[in-house]
């Protein structure tokens, strides 16, 4: 049995999309099942236009609705300076710029769209699934239905197996949801999985659905975004289970606690890097792994000067 849970909080915000391309497309139609309501208008901005504009003021929309968040997803290079104007002219203090490949808005592009904020608060969403609240009220409202996914999940003994981790889901419930709808598409793939697979069933499915991210590796995570979204719907599986049956896992005799390699760990993990706390320096030095939100992506074992991290494939509760 799969369930979505809608409406399970009180939301009364005001929100505008600029949209741009079938990544945008396939977002503004997700996030009208839920929030169709609150959303006070969507502009669909040009797929062709040319990465550098010298003056926008012909691509921002003449009739602007009042707004408390604006979104602007699949929006790519100069176009995106828009945003914060859009802002400005609909009253909002809250944005949230989804990136799903990282020539889409490079660092520097990303910091003349904070400069002319000014007070207006901007997300930058890399995934676009990995946004969690960050004490926003209208983001933080946002993120109560999207974002980062978040399941609950229910599971039976097969009858007459007693072993642990033959328990097949019987319910998944989608508590958050990916803005693209993912997660929702994951979650009805695994009614009837054996818990013990549904963490590789989950990332095979988020490959079927399939994401739009990019594949090609982001200077900045580390890894391709695709593949980062795609730790997001793993995690959020791990989690609901309580289990994980593959992770980095760390030997912390053999760890030198950052002497002679800084934590070169840390500055690899694509998790890290997109700001999860998979990988935690301990009070003694020595690095932790989450097994929850670790990715298997093998990145820190190659990077660890003294061999100290290998891949674990058992069951590890949390």
């Amino acid at each position: 049995m799969f369930q979505k849970l809608n409406n399970c909080f009180p939301i009364s915000m005001k929100i505008y999309i600029l949209s741009s391309g079938k990544y945008g497309k396939r977002i503004v139609n997700n996030l009208a099942t839920t929030l169709s309501s609150e959303m006070v208008g969507i502009h669909e901005v040009e797929g062709d236009l040319p990465e550098f504009i010298e003056d926008l003021t012909p691509y921002i929309p003449e009739i602007l609705p009042e707004s408390d968040l604006v979104i602007a997803v699949g929006l790519k290079g100069d176009i995106n300076l828009i945003v914060p104007e859009v802002a400005r002219k609909t009253g909002a203090k809250s944005v949230i710029i989804s990136i799903n490949d990282h020539t889409q808005l490079p660092p520097g592009l990303r910091m003349e769209i904070e400069e002319d904020a000014l007070d207006i608060n901007v997300v930058f969403a890399k995934p676009f699934c990995g946004l969690k609240p960050i004490g926003d009220q209208y983001i933080d409202e946002f993120t109560q239905y999207f974002g980062k996914p978040e399941l609950e999940i229910e599971f039976d003994q097969i009858t007459g197996n007693p072993d642990e981790g033959a328990e097949l889901i019987k319910k998944v419930t989608v508590k958050r949801d990916a803005p693209c709808g993912c997660t929702t598409f994951v979650s009805q793939e695994l009614e009837g999985v054996p818990v013990r697979e549904a963490e590789f069933i989950a990332a095979e499915k988020f490959h079927n659905y399939p994401c739009l991210a990019s594949m090609a590796k982001d200077p900045e995570l580390n890894d391709a975004i695709l593949h980062v979204a795609g730790y997001q719907i793993r995690e959020a599986v791990k989690k609901a289970l309580n289990f994980t049956c593959k992770s980095a896992v760390i030997d912390e005799e053999a760890c030198m606690g950052g002497d002679g390699c800084e934590h070169l760990c840390l500055g690899v993990c694509p998790q890290v890097n997109a700001g999860n706390g998979t990988i935690i320096i301990q009070a003694d030095g020595k690095a932790y792994i989450d097994p929850a939100s670790c990715g298997s992506c093998q990145l820190c074992i190659s990077e660890c000067p003294y061999g100290c991290i290998e891949i674990v494939e058992e069951k590890m509760d949390f």
